[in-house]
């Protein structure tokens, strides 16, 4: 069985990833489970985000690790908040607030032009010196409404409406959710490639 590390230490991305990545021969471990502490996210792109918090989980664990990094872009916001989702209201922000800033600031937008889309990227680093990680995207369309609905998920979920499926993403199933979102559509990527390079 081979070690990998995350580069997380969210006990729910842990159980999905592992959900995943069953079946290929990967052990994964939260990277809490080797006292790596979190890293400070200083890239512009989801991309540089991954592969700095990847990076740093391979060079203290000496393993091949993993690492994701998503957000919201609203184009009516010019993609904002995008990398900046997390701490949309401020560095100790939480769903609540982001929310709420989200809403004041479209509410005075026409709700055909608040398209909005999630994204993730997901990197796999086979060491932290790795020149060619694997990168791996995923995004979802949908559209942001201004009064929440639904009591899963979690961030901009109650706000996130799928024209689609007729519910926003915190109305979906668990199992709905992997199955329609960016998160699961580049885990999907990055098991394909696995499989494919044979890392």
């Amino acid at each position: 069985m081979k070690q990998l590390v995350l580069a997380s230490g969210n006990p729910g991305k842990l159980r999905e990833l592992s959900v995943i990545l069953d079946g290929l021969g990967y052990q994964l471990h939260a990277q809490s489970e080797f006292d790596v502490a979190e890293v400070p996210e200083t890239g512009t792109t989801f991309v540089e985000n991954a592969i700095i918090k990847a990076r740093h989980a391979a060079a203290i664990t000496g393993l091949p690790a993993m690492a994701d990094d998503s957000g919201i872009e609203v184009d009516a916001l010019d993609g904002a908040p995008g990398v900046y989702s997390a701490r949309f209201s401020g560095p100790n922000a939480d769903d609540a607030a982001n929310n709420a800033l989200l809403v004041e600031k479209l509410a005075a937008v026409p709700p055909a032009q608040r398209s909005a889309r999630y994204r993730a990227v997901i990197v796999f680093m086979r060491h932290a010196g790795d020149p060619s990680p694997l990168i791996c995207e995923g995004s979802w369309e949908g559209m942001i409404q201004l009064e929440p609905l639904g009591d899963g998920g979690f961030g901009y979920d109650p706000y996130f409406y799928l024209p689609d499926q007729g519910c926003t993403s915190a109305q979906l199933s668990a199992d709905e959710k992997n199955r329609l979102s960016h998160r699961g559509a580049a885990l999907q990527e990055l098991k394909r490639k696995l499989i494919e390079t044979d890392v």
